[in-house]
């Protein structure tokens, strides 16, 4: 199981697909971790072009073995543009880089909705490559995001974690995140931080 995911079906089903706050918003550093919109690299650089192999590269089967049935098994470059579209068309994705050396370790996923007063709530999925599992970089990356979101205007930070991904589950629950009771699914729990109220 990839203990380091945190996206699950009631998510997905969830996505908006209209951002309410520009990408540039997203961007953000911790201590090790350099986080940008996975399009915003020059188009010289190794990223920009090797998008594709990256993607293909993160999302492993055993990275994908506990998401939704048509993101799991092996993935082609072919397959892998197809996924980067679809996520295009959904809302923002954040590549993880290691901040000194630039590698990348995985993808942060983020939908926004409105509301109140172009106020988001953000719909978080986070996905590790396996070389980063075990390191401590899932915690720092959300407790970066959480600080990186009380600057900006987002009320609530929403995750769903599969019930048994208990190591996910710690880490929103660490960075201040509470079970929504009433968003609870058979297979999975969602957590909610609440950072301002809704009509601020």
């Amino acid at each position: 199981m990839n203990l380091t995911s945190c996206l699950t079906n009631t998510l997905i089903r969830k996505i908006v697909r209209k951002n309410t706050l520009t990408t540039n918003n997203y961007n953000f550093e911790t201590a090790r971790l350099e986080l940008k919109e996975w399009h915003s690299f020059p188009e010289e650089s190794d990223i920009s072009n090797k998008l594709a192999v990256i993607v293909k590269d993160i999302l492993t089967p055993r990275v994908t073995e506990s998401l939704p049935p048509t993101w799991q098994g092996d993935y082609t470059i072919d397959r892998a543009r197809d996924w980067i579209n679809e996520r295009d068309s959904e809302g923002v994705t954040l590549l993880i880089l290691e901040k000194e050396s630039q590698s990348p370790l995985g993808l942060v996923i983020l939908f926004d909705m409105a509301t109140g007063q172009n106020v988001a709530e953000l719909r978080l999925g986070y996905l590790l490559a396996e070389p980063a599992w075990g390191k401590g970089y899932g915690s720092e990356l959300i407790q970066g995001l959480v600080d990186h979101c009380r600057n900006q205007k987002v009320a609530s930070i929403v995750g769903g974690v599969a019930k048994d991904n208990m190591a996910s589950i710690r880490i929103l629950e660490k960075n201040g995140f509470v079970k929504d009771p009433e968003t609870v699914g058979d297979e999975e729990f969602i957590f909610r931080l609440k950072l301002r109220p809704n009509n601020n």
